[in-house]
């Protein structure tokens, strides 16, 4: 069997879980696979890195922030193939050149092309464990590029993909994919599977234990994937195409603070508005997320919309910049999106009706919604996020308890 196994930032944070990650790796290893293992930087370096950065230069250049980050991977793949070695067992680190990762261009969010597996395939010949960097990969300038937060978990996926593995494990520091994050929700309790789309939509709407792109991307290559923890041997959540949901309406719910919401009023009510709008923001590569458009006064109309907190204050520019269509323009950053996400949904009705009920039994209210055949997203204040995500949980009985 071929094996890829990921490992996180804080699987790796020090010298005792070094060791412990070695050593789950080399008893695949003895046990006669081909193990291949992608590591995230130790720790909080990466933002260790940022802030160093910062120091230098407020604003720095996005491409010179790719040149920077990828130090933390190289070092953690560097000091993980030091351990194998000490630990009896042939290892050999090697970076974005290296293997080669072919990437697009776009620095702090590029996305994979190819891999060259040639490289890799040589040293599993040799008997070798081979230790990857994730999150990195190579433009056609011969630049390092990143793939934007939680990228290795892609770089994982895209190599299993490459090599035709027979296994693609994600470890983290929980063990498993819950139906809301345990941390802000005591009894949350753990998937024993769930599918493509639906870890899908929980990761891009705040679920943080997988990267939404390589969810997108084993879906894509039908690569299945099991979250485990580092920290022990239990089983974990497989990610697949078709999942026994224990017939679930819902199976998640996810809350995002990483939003921010626009809103213009007294727009013109006539065609092409919305679309000259988001055209100057899609040509500025600002992601936008929930859409609401409501009638306004005197054949005018009004347009709210959420984008990425530290987007905000480059959308309002852009707008100020280029559109003058509107009378005002107000911005509101201490929001939040709070999610349900389940395939159960396409053949029940009233689960939106639920979740809102849910929320209105405890005083909240709702500024926009955003829905799909599998989801609800509603934006409310940010300081009732984890009020909302135990209320909505609550709700539909995903808890223990249930």
């Amino acid at each position: 069997m071929l094996i890829v196994k990921k490992f996180g930032g804080t699987s790796v944070a020090n010298k005792e879980r070094m060791y412990n990650v070695a050593n789950r790796c080399i008893e695949d290893y003895k046990k006669g696979n081909d193990v291949v293992v992608v590591l995230s930087a130790m720790g909080k370096y990466t933002d260790e890195l940022i802030d160093m950065a910062k120091d230098m230069n407020p604003n720095p250049p996005k491409r010179e922030m790719d040149m920077l980050f990828t130090i933390g991977e190289q070092m953690s793949v560097a000091l993980m193939g030091m351990v194998m070695n000490n630990l009896g067992v042939p290892a050999i680190s090697l970076n974005a050149f290296q293997v080669a990762m072919h990437t697009t261009s776009v620095y702090g969010n590029a996305r994979i092309k190819r891999i060259d597996s040639e490289r890799i395939r040589h040293e599993l010949d040799q008997k070798k464990i081979v230790i990857v960097t994730g999150f990195q990969g190579i433009n056609k300038f011969d630049d390092y590029t990143t793939l934007g937060r939680g990228g290795s978990d892609t770089t994982a996926v895209a190599l299993a993909a490459a090599l035709n593995a027979d296994a693609c494990e994600i470890y983290t520091d929980v063990d498993g994919v819950y139906t809301a994050d345990p941390r802000k929700v005591p009894s949350a309790r753990k998937l024993n599977q769930i599918t493509y789309d639906e870890m899908l939509e929980l990761a891009t709407l705040g679920a943080g234990v997988l990267h939404n792109r390589s969810v997108e991307l084993a879906k894509k290559q039908g690569v299945q994937l099991v979250v485990r923890s580092s920290l022990n041997t239990s089983e974990g959540t497989i990610v697949k195409e078709d999942a026994k949901m224990e017939k679930m309406l819902v199976s998640g719910v996810a809350a995002d603070k990483d939003a921010a919401r626009i809103a213009l009023i007294g727009l013109k009510d006539e065609p092409g508005v919305a679309f000259r709008l988001f055209n100057h923001l899609a040509r500025h590569n600002i992601n936008v997320d929930m859409i609401l458009q409501s009638v306004g006064r005197d054949s005018t109309k009004d347009i709210s919309f959420t984008v990425a907190v530290d987007n905000a204050d480059e959308a309002v520019e852009i707008v100020e910049r280029h559109f003058h269509e509107y009378e005002k323009i107000d911005v509101e950053k201490n929001v939040a999106k709070v999610s349900i996400v389940g395939a159960g949904m396409m053949s029940n009705a009233g689960v939106a009706a639920k979740m809102f009920e849910a929320l209105y039994d405890e005083g909240i209210n709702i500024k926009m919604i955003s829905t799909s055949e599998i989801r609800v997203s509603v934006l409310i204040d940010e300081k009732y996020t984890e009020r909302a995500m135990n209320a909505v949980h609550d709700k539909f009985g995903l808890g223990d308890n249930r």
